[in-house]
């Protein structure tokens, strides 16, 4: 994993710029005694923005950039001038990100659009300079305002891939095989299990110029709600998806309790994801003549539309297109509500992967761990 260039789950600590102070002068010039007070105002801290940009897909731009600080905005000076402002930081995430506080796991916001800014932390605001204090009784004021303080907070940055259709099924059930065949993605693909390490988004061509997303996950196995296998870590990519496409082989010893298990480890681990649409696709029959698929039909799961399909032989993909076209434009489907939950690391790393700290463990400098750093020593 620490190899991947495929990164979804990055911890960052973030810092806005404090604001300048005001200043406090009295304008001194020949032949002006009294020339009153002239002090400017402080300069605005700079703010950390999130920023969506569609020609990212992952965080790896992230993935080092452990610390991330806006400019302070710099005091006020004589003769009425502002203080500059300080530089905002952008960070560019793909569209997707959800953002977390690390600390409480409270659900900050999301970046779903192209171009879209969210002020993540506001830079501090300059303080005001003697010159706004002058009334008509207090004509010389010496003092002036301080500037606001630095906001500073560790977010967690997840990216959810947002995608039409997600494959869900146990490891070789076919899923990066069929995504192969009909889209241009080449997944990695190998006859053992757990070929598939990182999500894979293919564009799907249909008719009349129309497309659809699909989104291959790693495979789930019974108990990866407990740990087992990959876990339920990749799950996420699936949640914003409109519909789940069941991929089980023809092969199987019993078809309908591999879709139960498969559907309990969703419900496990959002049980919002039992309320998608489903479609089950039995894989691998390019061996299986009409009869055997007959008798199949009475051993299959009820309430769930079903298809019979080979991604080799494309036996079944056109039928497959259509049912998962029908069903994405379903008027049922069209607008669907999505409950942001808190964070929750059971579900994810705690920290995101680098070469050097594969673990995502804080590293010791000093004798001081990275999380028990104050802002004075960055």
């Amino acid at each position: 994993m620490a190899e991947s260039n495929f990164v979804d789950y990055v911890t960052i600590y973030c810092r806005s710029g404090k604001g300048g102070r005001g200043c406090s002068h009295l304008h001194r010039a020949k032949y002006i005694p009294k020339g009153g007070p002239d002090g400017g105002d402080g300069g605005k801290g700079g703010s950390v923005i999130l920023h969506g940009n569609r020609n990212y897909w992952t965080l790896l731009h992230l993935r080092y950039q452990r610390h991330l600080f806006a400019t302070d905005g710099q005091a006020g000076s004589e003769n009425k001038s502002f203080g500059k402002d300080g530089q905002d930081v952008t960070i560019e995430v793909p569209m997707g990100t959800v953002v977390y506080d690390a600390d409480t796991g409270e659900y900050l916001c999301e970046v779903t659009d192209h171009d879209q800014k969210i002020v993540l932390l506001k830079g501090g605001r300059g303080g005001l300079g003697n010159w706004h204090f002058r009334t008509a009784t207090n004509q010389t004021p010496t003092y002036a305002q301080p500037g606001e303080p630095a906001q500073e907070r560790r977010i967690v940055l997840e990216l959810k891939l947002l995608a039409d259709v997600g494959l869900v099924g146990f490891p070789n059930a076919g899923k990066s095989t069929l995504l192969s065949s009909v889209s241009a993605a080449k997944p990695k693909i190998a006859d053992y299990p757990f070929t598939t390490m990182e999500p894979n988004l293919g564009l799907v061509p249909y008719r009349d110029n129309r497309s659809f997303v699909i989104a291959d996950i790693p495979g789930i196995i019974e108990g990866a709600s407990e740990g087992k296998g990959l876990g339920l870590r990749f799950l996420r990519h699936i949640e914003r998806n409109s519909t789940l496409l069941f991929m089980i082989p023809a092969d199987s010893q019993d078809i309908r309790k591999e879709y139960e298990i498969l559907l309990n480890e969703l419900g496990t681990y959002n049980p919002e994801l039992l309320d998608k649409q489903r479609l089950l696709a039995i894989t691998k029959c390019d061996m299986l003549d009409d009869e055997l698929i007959d008798e199949m039909r009475a051993e299959l799961p009820d309430g769930v539309p079903t298809v019979f399909i080979s991604a080799v032989a494309g036996k079944g993909l056109d039928e497959l297109k259509d049912m998962l076209w029908a069903m994405l434009n379903d008027e049922a489907n069209r607008i669907q509500t999505f409950t942001h939950r808190n964070l929750d690391v059971s579900h994810g790393l705690e920290d995101d992967y680098t070469e050097d700290n594969p673990f995502g463990e804080d590293r010791i400098i000093d004798g001081v761990a990275d999380s028990d750093l104050i802002e004075e020593d960055w």
